[in-house]
């Protein structure tokens, strides 16, 4: 089983990036951390500051036939209609994964323009989140 881990604008970050709201975990912990608990994965990593990189790794994902896409569109959750229409045009299912809780924030984070698209959502959990979203698509296929 393949599934691909989506991250978008400013995740590359984590760590350094607003600590209190995001944690000191690193990207490549948590890459770390999701291949220690889910070993018999292949898990597929990818991060990008560019939405078109983004709209282009969810279309590669579809061509390689990956079971899911745990997807953290990051600050394009609220802006991107072609992010959205991206997730549309695939028939991968999503999970949206949100490591702060989005609806607890700023008035607008509290819309996705991804979450009626998607499987599911996963906001405010940390980075239990990322687990939480593979586990679905681990016991899913079983």
């Amino acid at each position: 089983m393949n599934i691909l881990i989506l991250n978008g604008p400013n995740l590359n970050l984590l760590g350094t990036r607003e600590p209190g709201v995001y944690g000191s975990t690193t990207l490549a912990d948590l890459e770390a951390d999701l291949r220690r608990a889910f070993p018999d994965v292949a898990l597929d990593f990818f991060q990008s500051n560019h939405e078109g990189a983004l709209i282009d790794r969810l279309h590669a994902a579809q061509q390689e036939g990956v079971a899911g896409v745990v997807f953290n569109p990051g600050g394009f959750t609220h802006t991107s209609v072609a992010l959205r229409d991206g997730v549309a045009s695939i028939t991968v299912p999503v999970v949206e994964v949100h490591i702060s809780n989005v609806h607890a924030r700023e008035d607008f984070r509290h819309r996705s323009l991804l979450a009626g698209v998607c499987a599911g959502q996963i906001t405010g959990l940390g980075l239990a989140g990322y687990h939480l979203a593979v586990r679905y698509f681990v016991e899913r296929a079983t």
